[in-house]
């Protein structure tokens, strides 16, 4: 499977993205669609689960998750596991590092809510959260996290892509920073994760559901420790599964899993975990770079259509953005505006900001079409 086949032959396409068949769905940095090959992966794993052990075939579907997970983000498979959602990896971190009082950790609180309350929560045992000031909405550089680090900074959580802005850090250039300070860094992937390249290089822990830009299941995830730290971030569940105990025997002694499988420490989620398979090798065969170069398209189409039509857009002219598109008009309901598309079968996201303004977002991915775009802008 390719772009040019999908975007180009729409009986194909509409088999491979049902939703394509009755609605436009430009709402991906929400909660996405599954395509058609993630429906079938666990239709046919809860076939098999019906006939016999649901474990059955396991430890094979385990290996080539975490293996194609491991080439998404350019990691070992020692050290990916495969817990989800996002709250599960960003919590452990946080649950897990040994925090001293008076250690400082840097985070922006406008992130989503999901890469505050797990450091905000840390406060309560002595640990400094520092909150980032950006000029403007999730507008984060390498250069104000420089300007914000002190000698008792231990760790900088932010995430790959603004929910609401759209402004995609550069992750790597950041985590080059931290990594020359002795900073960890902790990236909240899920805005970029299957849309743009997301590598781990400079990154020492990342989280991220498969149910945005994954195009999976909620609440199966995928969740990185850099294998250098691994003995440092204590697992904050233990269980049968990330603790040796032969025979399902319990030993007298402790002793977890070597690499990032520690932080499995029961049951999988197979279900999910099969449909994340298929959507994680869907996104390789079709291809980030690919992916990537279309939603960079796309966005530029729909900054230029909109600000035609007088809407404002957060940074028209920025290269350092992810596939999200939100837009306002100053005296303009968006809620409404939202409802009227809804009532045409177009799927788009509402979200606002801290002051109360809402914005209308979209978030299209690889299969959308140029001629879907061009029908939602008629209609604003």
């Amino acid at each position: 499977m390719n772009l040019p086949e999908i975007q180009t032959d729409d009986a194909f396409r509409k088999r491979e993205f049902p939703v394509c068949r009755d609605k436009v769905y430009l709402a991906h940095a929400g909660v996405s669609p599954v395509p058609a090959c993630v429906t079938q992966a666990i239709k046919e794993t809860a076939e098999k689960a019906a006939l016999n052990d649901q474990e059955e075939g396991l430890a094979e579907l385990l290996r080539t998750t975490r293996k194609r997970a491991a080439q998404l983000l350019g990691a070992d498979t020692s050290e990916v596991a495969l817990i989800g959602p996002t709250t599960a990896g960003l919590s452990a971190v946080a649950a897990g590092l040994d925090w001293q009082e008076g250690d400082e950790i840097l985070v922006y609180r406008d992130c989503f809510p999901v890469n505050v309350y797990p450091w905000q929560a840390l406060e309560s045992r002595g640990v400094k959260v520092r909150w980032l000031q950006t000029p403007a909405l999730g507008q984060i550089t390498p250069e104000l996290v420089a300007e914000n680090l002190t000698d008792q900074t231990r760790l900088v959580a932010l995430a790959s892509c603004h929910f609401v802005s759209g402004w995609r850090i550069d992750h790597d250039a950041i985590g080059r920073v931290l990594r020359e300070r002795g900073v960890l860094f902790c990236l909240d992937a899920i805005q970029t994760l299957g849309a743009f390249p997301t590598t781990v290089k400079y990154v020492d822990f990342l989280a991220a559901d498969a149910h945005k830009w994954l195009l999976g299941p909620c609440a199966a995830g995928i969740f990185y420790v850099r294998r250098e730290l691994q003995d440092r971030l204590v697992p904050s569940a233990f269980g049968w599964n990330n603790v040796r105990c032969p025979n399902y025997i319990a030993q007298e002694e402790m002793h977890l899993r070597s690499d990032a499988r520690r932080y499995e420490a029961g049951s999988f989620n197979i279900l999910g975990i099969a449909g994340m398979n298929a959507a994680l090798g869907l996104l390789l065969e079709v291809g980030i770079e690919s992916i990537a170069a279309d939603l960079k398209v796309k966005r530029a189409w729909l900054v230029r259509a909109l600000q035609e039509k007088g809407y404002e857009v957060f940074y028209p002219e920025a290269i350092e953005t992810g596939g999200i598109t939100s837009c306002w008009l100053e005296g303009g309901d968006m809620p409404a505006l939202g409802e009227k598309l809804a009532r045409e079968n177009i799927v788009a996201s509402v979200r606002a900001d801290r002051s109360g303004r809402d914005y209308l977002r979209f978030s299209p991915h690889f299969y959308n079409t140029p001629k879907e775009l061009e029908k939602v802008v008629s209609l604003l």
